[in-house]
């Protein structure tokens, strides 16, 4: 049966960042995720896992300046020692927190960049995953990548399932992961359940996510059937996790009998 990880930077907005980990317990999440850990020290964070009981399943590697808009800087030429560097800092982490996931994020394509321009960026990634792969394997960590749709991210460089693992497949690193968000992948392609059957049984597939379309509410709220999608994620045997990324209407724990009915039915 997956198991579900509640993402600390959408999820329980309503405590202290630090407050979240013991909310999110008492809830019954035996792992957690979040966008970035930087602010703090990695064994800040390691006691709040370690005292609560929970699992570090995913975290993103530095992306630049996000406050001034980058989205990552694996796909931007020139950047490469950056890269290298935020990477590394990332894996310390990794290390600290006992987790063995990270995300790498793209970066953003500018809108003056032509189909050559394009090019040079995948080519720049690529080169970089590689790179990446290859320390990451050393600490037994995988790399993640994902395709994230436009509406919320203009411009970002990668937003198809397909083209995430054909750049996992040309590269060939058994620890380069694709990570699976089912509300982007709705947004932008649909199709879920022939995407799970398809690509679940690759094992190129390294972490779910799921947040209810098109308001990114809680999973059972808009579009998605999502009990439907969990008993297919569970009839392909994935065991790894899903990542709760949403933003709950109101208070984060009222919110949650979409996941006490998936756990009955599952029982």
């Amino acid at each position: 049966m997956p198991r579900f990880a509640a993402n600390l930077s959408m999820m329980y907005a309503e405590h202290d960042f630090l407050d979240r980990f013991a909310a999110a317990a008492a809830d019954g999440f035996q792992g957690v995720e979040y966008l970035f850990p930087y602010d703090h020290d990695a064994s800040e964070l390691r006691t709040r896992l370690d005292d609560h009981g929970l699992r570090q399943v995913l975290f993103n590697a530095p992306p630049g300046d996000w406050a001034a808009g980058e989205r990552g800087m694996a796909s931007i030429p020139g950047r490469e020692a950056e890269f290298h560097s935020s990477f590394g800092q990332a894996l310390e982490y990794a290390a600290g927190l006992g987790s063995s996931r990270i995300h790498v994020m793209a970066g953003l394509v500018p809108s003056t960049d032509d189909a050559r321009g394009r090019e040079r960026r995948l080519d720049v990634y690529e080169g970089n995953l590689a790179w990446a792969a290859g320390q990451a394997a050393h600490a037994g960590v995988d790399v993640l990548i994902e395709p994230i749709n436009p509406r919320d991210m203009p411009g970002y460089l990668l937003s198809r399932q397909q083209e995430a693992h054909e750049i996992v497949e040309r590269i060939g690193a058994p620890n380069l992961k694709v990570q699976l968000d089912l509300y982007h992948c709705q947004v932008v392609e649909g199709d879920l359940t022939t995407t799970l059957r398809r690509d679940l049984p690759t094992g190129r597939v390294g972490h779910l996510q799921v947040a209810g379309v098109p308001d990114r509410h809680e999973p059972d709220t808009g579009e998605l059937n999502v009990s439907y999608l969990f008993s297919v994620i569970d009839e392909l045997g994935y065991d790894g996790w899903i990542g709760c990324e949403y933003r709950p209407r109101a208070g984060t724990s009222e919110g949650l009998g979409w996941l006490t009915a998936w756990q009955g039915v599952s029982a």
